[in-house]
């Protein structure tokens, strides 16, 4: 292509930094390999023939194309495009998440962003699975993954509003044995936490309720059918205004909340740097 550009091939080597016996064999070589003759020679300079003027724009769109494709490689290699894939507990899907990931596609609008809320139990597995690169749930009690905590997340007391538990005192955790017990789904980061804590406080609760999702457990409360225990950050899923939400001490429980990887993968790079984004805006 620079040989046509030049008209010469002394031209087109010093442009290109290459010998010109060097550039002819080179040509020479190409036109063999084609059985046609690409250009015209004379002692002041060269020219293309008729199949070197119809090879001319191939090369022209091939080299754009190669152009093209190794700027998009470029760019997945730095991060600024590519597909990142985010599993998240629900109530961090629905919370900070969001707004970290719109800040994120302002700075990196080519990295396309996927999000899939689930159950810790569910994320991790996912993660083992390679289905996601990164999970923002609790700690993980496997080695095999890393984890940067974020955030605590205390565990609080859910009444129906305005009825004979709703008095904002702190509450033990009791309470539990004491009127029906609505739980979360057994293999949730919640249920975990609310077993720990009723078994260091000698609390034997049954549930009459096994939920998964949040908005269940918020129609049970304001129905009147029972109480539960919920990390506080969860309260804004429970759509609605009457539940209310008391502190439970003796003990004091909370979740750590923050962003789980495989120790043993390397990271994407449009992943890397939304982990390093997202750590930023959300501490």
């Amino acid at each position: 292509m620079q040989v046509a550009q030049h008209g010469s091939f002394s031209e087109t080597g010093r442009a290109a930094n290459v010998s010109q016996p060097a550039l002819s064999r080179t040509i020479r070589l190409l036109e063999e390999q084609l059985g046609v003759r690409l250009f015209d020679r004379n002692s002041r300079n060269v020219a293309l023939t008729s199949a070197g003027e119809a090879l001319l724009p191939i090369v022209e769109r091939l080299t754009a194309d190669f152009d093209h494709a190794f700027s998009e490689l470029a760019q997945n290699f730095a991060g600024s495009r590519g597909r990142v894939v985010i599993g998240a507990l629900p109530s961090v899907a629905a919370g900070t998440l969001p707004a970290a990931i719109a800040s994120f596609r302002e700075l990196h609008p080519q990295v396309e962003i996927v999000l899939r809320d689930h159950l810790s139990g569910a994320l991790f597995q996912a993660m083992e699975e390679r289905q996601l690169d990164l999970a923002v749930t609790t700690p993980p009690d496997a080695d095999k993954f890393v984890f940067d905590p974020l955030m605590q997340d205390a565990m609080v007391l859910v009444v129906p509003a305005g009825g004979a538990l709703d008095t904002g005192e702190p509450a033990r955790w009791s309470i539990f044995a004491e009127h029906p017990f609505i739980a979360m789904a057994p293999r949730s980061s919640v249920r975990a936490l609310t077993d720990a804590a009723m078994l260091q406080a000698n609390v034997a609760a049954r549930a009459l309720y096994d939920c998964t999702q949040l908005a269940t457990v918020g129609a049970l409360i304001e129905a009147g059918l029972g109480i539960t225990a919920l990390p506080e950050s969860t309260l804004r899923m429970l759509h609605g205004g009457r539940i209310a939400a008391r502190p439970l001490v003796d003990p004091v429980f909370e979740r750590t909340i923050g962003v789980a990887r495989l120790a043993d993968r390397t990271l994407p790079p449009a992943a890397q740097r939304f982990l390093e984004h997202f750590l930023k805006v959300a501490r």
